[in-house]
């Protein structure tokens, strides 16, 4: 016997119940009045199966996750060819929907199935979407310099090309101090697309996001809060995504991060996570700048509801396929990154790819790459460790003209370490020889 929540307006709620009045296998075990008494209920474990309509107030996907981790699968009644009631659901992670005029064999079947998990992007209403061309958007880049025309276009896909497996997600963390997350993410995301790899560069840090200052777009663009929002509220599809991140260079989307440290309650994690999903049909490699702190909010975890300070960092790690862990080259930053990555240890992460940004002699002494690597081989166990060179004048010019290296430093040392590290997170596979060879001489 399956067990059945019930949150339905009033146009369901008595058809509803009285078609399941005559079923042998679902019984309703609650009617509740609204979402919050769903919730309620669900946490208790008095059912299996929460059965909501399109209309519920609330109903955002934070709820269905949250609905989710209480062991209530959900499925959905909408109207019978109300589309985009339809589609919001699927967009909140609900794949079975079934119509308001169901009959009761057909709504024994979806509930007693449950709901199976599907991602929006692979739903069939999401196939006649129509191709988004590849500029920024209207007051959301700065004039700081002209965006150069695609080589070729980059377009998200459309169609059955739509594939949320496309992609990689390559996570850029670092422990506090500042040891350059944003720098080498960015100078990251552009040595790939220079590489002729579509790429998206998503600001995730809660904390101190700069992504926006680095690369001229405006402070107040909407970027990742404005997507969360939408995937939150079931309305996040691939062309909206291009909106909200619009090119940056050729080959480049930029998703920025919140303007506001104090904002950071809007990046909710099941939010992220679908639009870190949806970002790897937009870009074959997504890189993300994660915050500094992988801190739990351990007084918090009792309460299933409360915010976590951290989500997105721990979110972003959780869901990357790479991840590239950067220190400084001084002392103290050294001693930073050896204790983040013990901490590392404790939060589920790909193997990380240290790199040690800022080698100079004057922090640590002569022959500093050789100090360095013997002290991270003997403190961490790392012994394979990729190192970026000091440039400040190369990087002051980048920040005060808002561009990446690329444009402003092509012969900067940081460039041709960096492009590097963008040849090994890329692969042979995916850069053809031709464009690997052209970048390689620029870099030297």
């Amino acid at each position: 016997m399956t067990h059945v929540l019930t949150a339905l307006g009033n146009r369901w709620d008595s058809r509803v119940a009285t078609l399941l009045e005559g079923s042998r296998e679902v019984s309703i075990v609650r009617r509740c009045a609204d979402l919050p008494d769903l919730v309620a209920t669900a946490a208790a474990g008095l059912g299996t199966v929460a059965l909501v309509s399109s209309d519920l107030r609330g109903l955002d996907l934070t709820v269905v996750t949250q609905l989710r981790s209480s062991g209530v699968e959900v499925v959905g009644i909408a109207d019978d060819g109300d589309e985009s009631s339809e589609r919001r659901l699927r967009q909140l992670g609900i794949g079975r929907v079934v119509p308001g005029t169901v009959e009761l064999a057909e709504l024994e079947a979806a509930l007693t199935k449950g709901s199976a998990a599907v991602d929006p992007t692979l739903d069939a209403l999401e196939r006649t979407l129509d191709p988004v061309q590849d500029r920024p958007a209207d007051g959301m880049r700065a004039p700081a310099h002209t965006v150069a025309p695609l080589d070729p276009p980059f377009d998200p896909p459309d169609g059955d090309d739509v594939d949320v497996d496309s992609g990689r997600v390559v996570a850029v963390w670092g422990p506090t101090g500042a040891p350059g997350r944003t720098t080498l993410a960015v100078t990251l995301a552009t040595e790939l697309a220079g590489l002729g790899i579509p790429t998206v560069l998503v600001d995730a840090d809660t904390y101190g996001g700069s992504v926006a200052q680095a690369l001229s777009f405006l402070d107040e663009a909407p970027g990742l809060a404005a997507a969360t929002r939408a995937a939150d509220q079931g309305g996040l599809d691939l062309p909206t995504l291009a909106r909200l991140a619009p090119a940056a260079t050729s080959g480049l989307r930029v998703l920025t991060g919140i303007p506001k440290a104090d904002r950071w309650p809007e990046i909710r994690p099941a939010a992220l996570e679908r639009v870190l999903t949806l970002c790897r049909s937009l870009g074959q490699v997504v890189v993300v700048d994660c915050g500094f702190s992988l801190e739990d909010d351990e007084e918090l975890s009792y309460d299933t509801r409360a915010p976590r300070r951290n989500a997105a960092t721990l979110t972003s790690l959780a869901l990357a396929d790479e991840l590239v862990v950067v220190g400084g080259c001084d002392p103290v930053g050294l001693q930073r990154l050896v204790r983040g990555l013990q901490e590392l240890g404790t939060v589920p992460t790909p193997r990380p790819t240290v790199v040690v940004n800022r080698v100079r002699s004057g922090a640590v002494g002569p022959n500093p790459e050789q100090r360095v690597a013997e002290a991270l081989s003997r403190f961490a166990g790392v012994n394979d460790v990729l190192f970026v060179p000091d440039d400040p004048s190369g990087l002051d010019t980048a920040l005060l003209q808002g561009r990446a290296l690329a444009e402003c430093a092509p012969q900067s040392p940081v460039r041709a370490a960096v492009r590097s590290i963008a040849e090994k997170v890329a692969g042979a596979p995916v850069t053809t020889g031709r464009r690997r060879r052209r970048g390689r001489r620029v870099s030297r």
